[in-house]
């Protein structure tokens, strides 16, 4: 049974009246969001491409997400109107993309864009001959010109008339396209030299010059998390005993966590603020930002032992499991940035309505003590405090950001900082409550592997850091369900998840990303079996993705869909580079291993791509971690039970506490089916380091080790 679209019901529309498009058979929700827009819209693939040559019309290209505010905005304006949409079915073939479904697809056409107007962003639209070859497009578009932008209809009639009347110009202005944005080629020869470590510092230079000292981040406005970068930071100054830039990720992750961009009645972050101060969100909250967060607060956790990252990171964790995990064990995609609320107009749906708060509102829900105290604390204010233009429905709202500290409330009100916690966490519970009687977000329900594994990850190191059991059990619900059904008879991954269905054989960052989360798995488990999955893992990144000729990896394998470019991702978005983290797993596998030819693919990656880090290192932040802990020292962790492992669990939580980034650390039971695995995949590993009966635990550095220890407090002076 198909499900139907909810965008539909947005546009108070009937969809059992109204005839649906070719996408109600799609599986993707946002897909299926346009299944009874009155655009002909086709799926990407061989019947859209082949109706625009035998008729000769442009490609109208459009891609997307579900849970984008801006998608739904485009999607109601333009897609929705009669006119448009008979003028669109008329005069060009038009295809819709989910981008999270289709990463490739997205990442040829963005570039496209981006070199045509110098930016991208979603929706994000197209124009194609009918060899798939880009001409012209952008992002948004208002129905008709304002804001200094053409208006679609009338983009929509001028290419028209330019396809008609010079189709020559067109194939040429595609085929110079196309050459800008081919992708260079890197060449790793043996002979090239390594990357040099003076990149680590050139990054941190940079960053430091894009720096927001006020309120952390990077850049004026908009303010994206960039996690990969405040991550690279956090083990530079590790590494270099910096505590500049340590300064840089505490500013940033405390900004953040105060301001609006983190919900702080239901826990997690929004996507990113449209201000300078990370007040005013974007609403919609996506599973790869929680994991990167949540890892991040988690780490800086370990290096600062202040447990206000601790908590962020606590409450990050269980946003997902009570409103992202589904009844299998796996974490959806997002929710959405808009939600239904009832006004004077009817039932309507605006961005962010079910986050904000009017002082009205607060106050019908406290005492008048408890309104006082929440609303000095988190900067409530009768006449709203969003002080931007904004659209009418949103006069007199609140978004929550801690504009005031606990102690400064304390001595407002005269009162202890202990009773003003209580007063702020009773009143927290009862406006989650309230809030849990509005309608919630749209939530998309398909499971993509890439970012499972990212939350794999953070799940794993969330149990390993603050000891919740939750965290281990909801990692290995999520990976048992990608390796039984997202994980082909033949060992192909598939990338996407959908009602009953795996499709889209995966990428890069697929592969990259679960390796990488099945090795955190194994270390918060220590079942052996996680670790012969991400080897099996490893072995398929080689075989289907390695550019023999230019060095690194592919974005898609050699059995996916050809496009028009077949790319490499090492430039970093919202997620970590695909290579940067296939270099970091051949590297902690050939650590745990002694592989040679893991070791050999990480540098070669690293050997690949050295001009394109060294020009800021802001853009491939994850490749410089990987190049940091390729240069080492590493750190190899071997933990050998013995029939006394009283001191197991004190030594383990030595471990967990710190930060060490390039550690590897492996388990070998005294006896049975686990230890028979674990000297098979590692037949290095040699005899045990008795020390009588305890168990023991042998640390090496640099590929030195040291006397293997029995206790926690011995195994403590190893790190001081």
């Amino acid at each position: 049974m198909l499900r139907k679209c909810t965008v539909c019901f947005s546009q108070k529309m009937n969809p059992d009246k109204i005839q649906a498009n070719r996408l109600l058979s799609q599986k993707s929700p946002y897909l299926l969001q346009h299944a009874y827009n009155p655009v002909d819209w086709y799926p990407w693939g061989e019947e859209a491409f082949r109706k625009a040559r035998e008729t000769h019309k442009p490609i109208f290209l459009s891609v997307g997400y579900s849970t984008c505010h801006w998608c739904h905005v485009m999607a109601a304006e333009s897609f929705s109107n009669p006119e448009t949409a008979k003028y669109l079915n008329e005069n060009f073939v038009s295809v819709k993309v989910d981008r999270e479904e289709r990463p490739d697809i997205d990442r040829v056409y963005m570039q496209a864009v981006q070199a045509m107007t110098g930016s991208g962003g979603w929706p994000l639209s197209v124009f194609l001959t009918g060899e798939l070859k880009p001409f012209y497009g952008g992002t948004y578009f208002p129905p008709r010109g304002r804001w200094g932008k053409p208006g679609f209809f009338e983009i929509l009639s001028a290419i028209h008339e330019m396809w008609t009347s010079n189709p020559a110009g067109i194939s040429e202005s595609s085929e110079a396209l196309l050459r800008a944005i081919g992708e260079k080629r890197f060449f790793a020869d043996q002979g090239m030299s390594f990357p040099d470590e003076h990149l680590l510092d050139e990054a941190y230079e940079n960053c430091g010059a894009a720096f927001d000292r006020s309120f952390g981040g990077f850049g004026i406005e908009p303010k994206f998390p960039q996690e990969t970068l405040l991550g690279f930071l956090l083990r530079y100054g590790y590494r270099r005993g910096n505590p500049d830039a340590l300064a840089m990720v505490e500013t940033s992750l405390r900004k953040m966590a105060l301001g609006g961009l983190r919900d702080h009645l239901g826990g997690g972050f929004h996507r990113y603020t449209t201000d300078r101060e990370w007040h005013l969100p974007h609403f919609e909250k996506m599973l790869y930002n929680q994991a990167l967060l949540s890892r991040l607060y988690l780490e800086t956790y370990q290096v600062t032992q202040n447990s206000f990252y601790a908590a962020i990171a606590r409450e990050t964790l269980d946003y997902v499991l009570r409103d992202l995990t589904d009844d299998f064990g796996a974490f959806c995609a997002a929710e959405d940035a808009d939600s239904w609320e009832v006004s004077g107009n009817g039932r309507v749906k605006s961005e962010g309505v079910f986050y904000v708060w009017t002082a009205a509102e607060i106050r019908d829900c406290l005492d008048k003590d408890l309104s006082e105290v929440f609303n000095f604390h988190y900067g409530i204010r009768d006449e709203g405090n969003v002080e931007t233009n904004l659209p009418e429905e949103w006069r007199g709202r609140n978004i929550l950001s801690v504009c005031q500290s606990v102690e400064a409330t304390a001595k407002r009100f005269g009162m202890s900082r202990e009773r003003v916690e209580r007063i702020l966490e009773n009143a927290r519970s009862v406006l989650s409550a309230k809030r849990a009687s509005k309608p919630r977000p749209y939530r998309d329900d398909k499971i993509l592997t890439d970012w499972n594994a990212l939350m794999i990850s953070s799940f794993s190191i969330g149990f390993r850091v603050l000891g919740d059991i939750r965290y281990q059990r909801a990692a290995m619900g999520a990976a048992d369900f990608l390796l039984a059904r997202l994980k082909r008879k033949d060992g192909r991954l598939m990338h996407r998840y959908a009602d009953g269905e795996a499709a889209i054989p995966a990428f890069l960052p697929d592969y990259a990303f679960f390796t990488c989360g099945l090795i955190d798995l194994y270390e918060a488990t220590f079942d052996p079996r996680y670790l012969e999955e991400a080897m099996s893992l490893c072995r398929e990144i080689m075989r289907l993705f390695r550019d023999a000729d230019g060095g690194g990896f592919f974005l898609t394998g050699g059995d996916s869909e050809r496009l028009i470019l077949r790319q490499k991702d090492f430039q970093e978005g919202a997620l970590p580079s695909g290579n940067a983290a296939a270099a970091l797993a051949f590297l902690r596998l050939s650590r745990l291993s002694g592989d040679r030819e893991l070791e050999t693919n990480a540098a070669n990656i690293l050997r690949a791509f050295p001009e394109h880090c060294g020009d800021s290192g802001m853009g491939c932040a994850h490749m410089l971690t990987a190049l940091a802990a390729f240069a080492g020292p590493g750190c190899e962790i071997v933990i050998d039970e013995g029939p006394d492992n009283s001191d197991l669990e004190d030594m383990l939580r030595v471990i967990d506490s710190r930060f060490l980034p390039e550690k590897t650390v492996l388990f070998r039971d005294l006896e049975g089916e686990n230890r028979k695995k674990i000297e098979a995949l590692f037949p290095s590993l040699g005899t045990r380091a008795r020390q009588g009966n305890k168990t023991a635990v042998t640390v090496c550095r640099n590929r030195t080790c040291l006397p293997a220890v029995v206790s926690g407090p011995e195994l403590e002076g190893l790190f001081k």
